[in-house]
């Protein structure tokens, strides 16, 4: 199977299955679309999506939150996971984004990551979400499953060498919709220890499945 082949079939098998997926993040503004992405870092969209209703009341935009303490912000995200550090880039961040940029969530992924906290995956998640930007975002999902699946290379091993071997193999129209579908299939099939391979419904396409399972669907001993 040549890559093309590989590709073209995991992109129409999900793309049938799903064809606008969305994020599982609940926001209503840019900023907490920011904040939201940022708290979600090595933790589940679940939880965050239970910390940020009462965050956002209390701080709707980088100016309250700017005007928060710490010790305040870390109040409400106490059940997320490394709550200090992010209650100290939530504040950090909000301040260089009323000082630097007006207010308003800057648009360049140069200019998202000069804010504390804010990574690639972060600002690429930005950009390509809120913006519209095409754009891949490789977390920990993103990064597990195209190279289970072998989307990318197996040299392909750090989120960069990941996010550029995908945006020369995938067509960029499908850019912005890989990020979720990776991410989905890592949550419901593709799960870091003991991923769900006889069921899977791109199995046929994957490298890991070819080299693991022989063609009546039985584990190789």
């Amino acid at each position: 199977m040549t890559i093309k082949e590989r590709v073209d079939g995991v992109i129409e098998r999900f793309e049938t299955a799903n064809p606008h997926p969305q994020t599982a993040l609940h926001y209503c503004t840019p900023y907490q679309f920011l904040v939201a992405v940022l708290l979600s870092a090595q933790c589940t969209d679940e939880r965050i999506n239970m910390v940020t209703p009462a965050l956002f009341a209390a701080y709707p935009t980088p100016l309250e939150m700017s005007r928060a303490s710490e010790e305040e912000i870390l109040s409400y995200i106490r059940s997320v996971t490394y709550p200090n550090s992010k209650a100290r880039y939530l504040k950090q961040s909000a301040e260089s984004i009323v000082q630097d940029y007006g207010g308003e969530v800057p648009e360049t992924l140069r200019e998202l990551m000069s804010l504390q906290g804010v990574g690639r995956k972060t600002a690429n998640v930005y950009l390509s979400v809120i913006i519209g930007e095409p754009r891949i975002g490789v977390d920990t999902h993103v990064y597990r499953v195209s190279r289970r699946i072998g989307l990318v290379p197996q040299t392909a091993n750090n989120v960069l060498k990941v996010e550029e071997s995908l945006m020369r193999r995938i067509p960029r129209e499908y850019w912005n919709r890989i990020h979720h579908w990776l991410i989905l299939h890592g949550r419901q099939i593709c799960f870091a220890r003991s991923p769900h391979c006889p069921t899977c419904p791109i199995s046929d396409y994957c490298r890991h499945y070819a080299r693991h399972y022989g063609s009546d669907g039985v584990e190789k001993k």
